[in-house]
């Protein structure tokens, strides 16, 4: 297959998204012209507390990614775009972000077109997955999107008549940081009570251990290797899913705290569309049931508005890499 051929035949134009995540680094390759499946995939954990470390394993995924689709398609990347947690401004810097420990005002845009000397993108991970889930996913053909990731912590992209919005700094979306409780937990960011101290996948271990600490959720500590102090989000979900009354009652306490932070965006910006995405919307009906119920009691004036459908995101974990490609496809060609 000559050079710069798709597998059709005709000339391709691949982007590369990167989704770097609180525990992994996911990277994928795409035909942004078409619908069609993902081309190449690619994942390692993520390496925390070394900013050029981690540029370094960035840039080595590129090349791996780019090696597989050069050698079995033919065809060379075309962009290259990135979803990385935290505040990440207009220019592609990470100025900040509490899962990334250590990681401050990096230039990972900059460093990623120089070392790869493709066009380069970077912007939050979950407003890249909200684009993913807009143009490939769930929220398709809606104007006004709301995309929750319920991961290591929360994140949100948010579409306004059919486009991203950002913010004035690019900052736009990071609600796992609004406070819900001033004498809560602490959060990694440095206050007390975020929202994503309880309605993430941490924060559902923290629910958890309180539940098994106080003799309530036997099966959960028993998948857990006896000890309550060890239990996590995943030993809920897997007992909930065997009938575990116990880990049902955490289940339903966690989805009044997600239900809360959904209610409290809603109001604020009238989505017709709530997209719950992140690792935990894997889980399906076990967590995303518990929220639905919640939320009528929590948002504002709930019979004289609207019905807001709260569904599970279709793109999966790929939601954030495939948006990133898409986004740094549409940037290249502007």
């Amino acid at each position: 297959m000559p050079s710069g051929s798709g597998p059709a035949g005709g000339v391709a134009r691949l982007a590369c998204g990167l989704d770097l995540g609180g525990t992994k680094l996911l990277g994928v390759v795409i035909d942004p012209t078409t619908d069609g499946p993902i081309l190449a995939e690619h994942r390692v954990p993520t390496l925390h507390g070394d900013a050029a470390a981690l540029g370094d394993v960035l840039v080595d995924m590129v090349t791996e990614l780019r090696t597989r689709v050069q050698r079995d398609l033919g065809c060379d990347l075309s962009s290259v775009g990135m979803g990385a947690p935290g505040l990440v401004d207009r220019s592609g810097t990470l100025r900040t972000g509490p899962n990334l420990p250590g990681v401050i005002d990096h230039a990972f845009g900059a460093l990623l077109q120089e070392r790869t000397g493709l066009p380069t993108t970077v912007d939050n991970d979950a407003t890249c997955a909200a684009w993913g889930e807009h143009e490939r996913g769930a929220s398709r053909h809606k104007n006004h999107s709301l995309l929750v990731t319920l991961g290591t912590g929360i994140g949100a992209g948010i579409t306004v008549k059919g486009s991203l919005l950002r913010g004035a700094h690019g900052f736009a979306g990071e609600p796992g940081h609004m406070v819900v409780d001033p004498s809560g937990p602490p959060c990694p960011c440095g206050r007390r009570g975020c929202w994503e101290r309880y309605a993430s996948g941490s924060g559902l271990g923290r629910l958890a251990r309180d539940a098994a600490n106080a003799g309530h959720a036997e099966r959960v500590v028993a998948l857990a290797g006896g000890d309550p102090e060890d239990v996590k989000g995943e030993h809920v979900t897997q007992a909930a899913a065997e009938g575990d009354e116990g880990a049902r009652r955490v289940l339903r306490d966690f989805g009044w705290w997600v239900a809360l932070g959904v209610a409290n965006l809603v109001n604020i910006l009238d989505s017709e569309i709530v997209v719950i995405g992140g690792g935990l919307s894997q889980a399906g009906p076990l967590v995303l049931d518990p929220v639905r119920a919640a939320y009528p009691s929590l948002v504002l004036a709930h019979d004289h508005r609207p019905a807001v459908p709260i569904v599970q995101a279709e793109l999966g974990e790929q939601a954030g890499a495939i948006g990133a490609a898409l986004l740094a496809d549409a940037r290249a060609r502007a």
